[in-house]
């Protein structure tokens, strides 16, 4: 599933990411509760002269996981080594990484819930105690022998925590979710992009972008690039409302955030299930999607605006969802909603 609203970070993303993604606390905007956490954490391991506790960040895609674990070294004044939960296969990838890493550095592996099991179990005692088993040699000769590893800090991000094993999730000493980000801070952040990208920009196409923005501060970035390009080509150079709602409505994103793939999955929940209790795999056949691509990147966002609702007996549409798609809505059935 492709889509501009689409959170997950996309092929080619990343010298953008780069060049708009904050470099220190200070920078970093939202999250207030998180990011104060953090400064008394930091600043607290900088005064023992300690490597910062492992840290788990989970939550939707495109909040800033990867941003925070970028912002620790920078702040802890170490360097910072990034992989991938899917990456690690073997013993040995995760011994590579290990014994690279000097005095205080990060570790940052996202998707940390989809590491392999036999390497998540190597990775407990490097967590704990710094050190790691290595085997040398194979059959009866093979010998096991214990590297001492550096202190390191493990930042792990996540947009299923509930998908990582207990005694991984038990070994991290901080423990953060990140939660979507209110308009007002969108704003903040669509501001700072634009005045880093050298885009003109007036409130009123500012306030349009953050509100269409579903909350996430990747979808804002990716809008406001697609934005700029019709303002270059259609206008002066400049986002004003107008040029905003023209480009925004080409794009299929209403004003709500909702792009063309949302409106069809509550369509669907409404037309041909009756706006449910339906389950996941019916509405996965019925839209052709996989369930995994449903869960991460469509629902989320339709749960926290009131849409829909997953409920023991499967999803319901809410009459928010009917209203907004000015479809009727028959009182009998807010007691499914309910």
């Amino acid at each position: 599933m492709s889509s501009v609203v689409n959170p997950k970070r996309e092929n080619g993303e990343d010298p953008d990411e780069l060049t708009l993604r904050p470099q220190r606390l200070d920078d970093f905007i939202g999250q207030r509760r998180v990011i104060e956490n953090l400064r008394v954490y930091i600043e607290a391991a900088k005064q023992r002269d300690d490597a910062l506790d492992h840290c788990l960040f989970f939550g939707p895609p495109g909040l800033g996981k990867t941003t925070l674990a970028h912002i620790i070294a920078n702040e802890m004044g170490t360097d910072i080594k990034a992989t991938s939960g899917p990456v690690i296969e073997r013993k040995d990838d995760l011994a590579a990484l290990l014994t690279d890493l000097k005095k205080g550095d990060v570790l940052f592996i996202d998707e940390i819930h989809r590491l392999n099991r036999l390497v998540e179990e190597c990775l407990y005692p490097a967590l704990e105690d710094f050190e790691i088993d290595i085997l040398i040699g194979e059959g009866p000769h093979a010998k096991s022998i214990k590297l001492h590893l550096e202190p390191f800090t493990l930042v792990g991000a996540t947009t299923r925590a509930g998908m990582i094993s207990s005694p991984l999730r038990s070994r991290f000493g901080i423990t953060e979710r990140l939660d979507f980000y209110p308009e007002d801070e969108m704003m903040t952040i669509v501001r700072r992009s634009a005045r880093i990208l050298g885009i003109a920009m007036d409130e009123e196409g500012c306030a349009e972008i953050a509100r269409r923005a579903r909350g996430t501060p990747r979808i804002a970035n990716r809008i406001l690039r697609r934005v700029r390009d019709f303002a270059q080509v259609h206008g002066e150079g400049k986002i004003d409302s107008r040029l905003a709602q023209y480009a925004l409505n080409l794009l299929e994103i209403d004003s709500l955030g909702l792009d063309a793939m949302d409106r069809l999955y509550i369509r669907t929940l409404i037309e041909k299930f009756g706006g449910g209790p339906v389950g996941l795999n019916n509405i996965a056949v019925a839209l052709g999607e996989d369930e995994e691509t449903i869960e991460d990147m469509i629902e989320p966002f339709l749960i926290q605006i009131g849409f829909v609702q997953r409920t023991p007996r499967g999803r319901v549409a809410s009459p928010f969802a009917y209203q907004h798609l000015g479809l009727p809505f028959e009182k009998t059935q807010m007691e499914l909603f309910q």
